[in-house]
């Protein structure tokens, strides 16, 4: 298990109020200084990020207002991210890699960089077991629940890498598979669809996942952290842990005593499975101490289903 940590550090986190940053944001707090700046849309989000520790900024990447971002962070964690509709692939660009250029610019002093970038964003395989790896094609998909998603993820690496040359600034790239554990993700979607006897939607069936808590998730930021280089290190992100969307309704089905049912949509260029190789960021940050298996009775009580 690591035992590494962040501590009495100044670290900014952009889209502080998503629903995987936000309890990153309130993790780190704990023991740094820690700077959440997000549109803060939401006024709930930023109390409750203020009530953790965290000093709230309000930013606009899309209008590039970032000037209440300080200069002198020492650690930047990119979470911030839109999804827009087909024909609005400008300004999702213009928010998702132009903007997040402008902070690693403005922050370029910074020890290190984590870029949250997504798994996403590989060229589509028919096989839905095939296990992507970092050096696999990328960019060739669809995701028609947000269609600039997979081109924003492109050209929000492409300006991480180039920032990381250009400032010096060392940097780590992940893609992330599928968390867990938050207050809103694809596991509590099919939680609150077999709980309410609603179809639970699919890609394919069957659908597997590559998974991860987000309790992991923190645990391993620092490590993530100083493993970032000049140029720009490149890893996936995940447990070693498998689940098909099947299994885990399935599952999800034993402990409410409920039959789940599924709509699978089959959409032509999309993914029948989101796997990912596992062993370059295993190596980095170690064993991750949690299962979804395990964690699922749990999740769902926390949804009020117990």
């Amino acid at each position: 298990m690591s035992t590494q940590k962040l501590s009495n550090e100044k670290i900014l986190i952009t889209g502080a109020t998503g629903s995987i940053a936000r309890p990153v944001a309130k993790f780190l707090a704990k023991d740094n200084h820690v700077i959440g700046a997000a549109r803060f849309s939401n006024p709930a989000f930023r109390k409750e990020l203020d009530e953790a520790g965290v000093e709230t900024v309000a930013i606009d990447l899309e209008a590039n207002e970032i000037e209440t971002i300080p200069e002198d962070v020492t650690r930047i964690i990119h979470y911030a991210y839109t999804r827009r509709p087909s024909g609005a692939f400008h300004e999702a660009i213009q928010v998702n890699a132009i903007g997040p250029g402008h902070v690693l610019k403005r922050c370029r002093s910074a020890k290190s960089a984590l870029i949250v970038s997504a798994a996403t964003l590989y060229s589509v395989h028919d096989d839905p077991a095939y296990v992507y790896r970092e050096e696999d094609d990328i960019g060739f998909a669809r995701a028609p629940w947000g269609p600039t998603s997979p081109v924003s993820k492109v050209t929000l690496e492409a300006v991480a890498r180039f920032c990381a040359e250009a400032f010096d600034l060392r940097t780590t790239i992940v893609r992330p598979a599928v968390p867990y554990g938050c207050a809103l993700d694809m596991v509590t979607t099919i939680i609150d669809a077999v709980a309410s006897d609603q179809p639970v939607f699919c890609i394919h069936d069957p659908q597997p996942l590559s998974v991860i808590h987000i309790d992991d998730m923190a645990e391993q930021l620092a490590k993530l952290l100083d493993a970032a280089t000049v140029p720009a290190t490149i890893l996936n992100w995940a447990s070693d842990e498998v689940m098909t969307v099947q299994e885990i309704a399935g599952q999800v089905g034993d402990l409410l005593g409920k039959t789940p049912s599924f709509q699978a949509s089959n959409p032509a260029g999309v993914a029948k499975g989101s796997v990912i190789d596992t062993t370059k960021v295993r190596a980095i940050v170690g064993p991750c101490q949690r299962t979804l298996r395990d964690s699922l009775p749990e999740l769902v009580a926390a949804r009020g289903f117990a």
